[in-house]
């Protein structure tokens, strides 16, 4: 074979969604109740992937910084409102938290990616910005909402404990110890995992991609490694914002654990 990309018909890709239609199948045979979502979510992906591949068809040809800005504002924004989608214990300020921690945390890892390591000209390349920078914040969402449902979650059944330091003499920050501990460790953990079975487990998707697209597998590698490393970077930094200002979110200004925020309506 040539080094040439093989090309993909739409008819090829109605082939390839027979499998989705197969497992359709499946879910309707077994009665799970899951069909109708697997129909619209693989529907909805289609749609949106489509959507995102003529934007950024449009971005390399405008070559506008502000336009590209504009498109890393709104993946944040959508990041942010998925994180609390999937948060039902929502520390209060919680959308403000979030957003602070990711653009830190992401916005932070992707320049630094960008600028330090592979040295982007123009700093705002839309061809290597934009889907960097999605795969930032899309591996950085998943600790994020972990983190804050974790962080809920610990606080909700160490509430007892926590007051019981208070009580003692313990600053808020050392009551919560404990569980702002335990809700960090859970956040790292499939970044830990993902980079502790990339390569033998299996290949991930950005080397896959350019292996398929033509790259040398040596270059393909490295690049994955070293996002790999910023992500995980990413992650911790994101993480580690969000537990430091959400668990000093649960104390009142007198040093006073907020249980009314533990009932079943709170949704701030």
């Amino acid at each position: 074979m040539s080094g040439a990309v093989i090309d993909l018909t739409l008819i090829d890709l109605v082939l390839s969604y027979g499998l989705v239609l197969l497992a359709i199948g499946m879910a309707r045979l077994r009665r799970v109740g899951q069909e109708k979502a697997m129909l619209v979510a693989s529907l909805r992906m289609a749609a949106q992937l489509f959507i995102a591949g003529y934007l950024l068809q449009l971005l390399f040809e405008l070559k506008s910084a502000t336009a590209v800005l504009l498109v890393l504002l709104v993946m944040g924004g959508f990041a942010v409102q998925a994180a609390a989608s999937r948060v039902k214990q929502r520390m209060p300020g919680f959308y403000r938290i979030i957003a602070s921690s990711m653009l830190v945390g992401c916005g932070g890892a992707t320049f630094y990616f960008c600028h330090l390591v592979i040295g982007l000209t123009p700093w705002y390349d839309p061809r290597y910005l934009i889907p960097l920078a999605g795969m930032i914040f899309g591996n950085s969402l998943t600790g994020a909402s972990l983190a804050a449902e974790r962080l809920g979650s610990e606080m909700y059944q160490r509430r007892d404990e926590i007051e019981s330091a208070l009580c003692l003499g313990a600053s808020p920050r050392q009551a919560a110890r404990e569980a702002v501990r335990s809700a960090y460790r859970a956040a790292l953990i499939p970044s830990i995992n993902a980079m502790a079975a990339m390569g033998l487990v299996f290949l991930p998707g950005m080397m896959t991609g350019q292996i398929l697209s033509g790259t040398a597998p040596a270059l393909a590698v490295r690049y994955q490694i070293a996002v790999m490393c910023v992500i995980t970077g990413s992650v911790a930094v994101t993480t580690f914002l969000i537990l430091l200002q959400g668990a000093r979110a649960y104390f009142t200004p007198a040093a006073q654990l907020r249980r009314e925020l533990f009932t079943n309506d709170n949704n701030q």
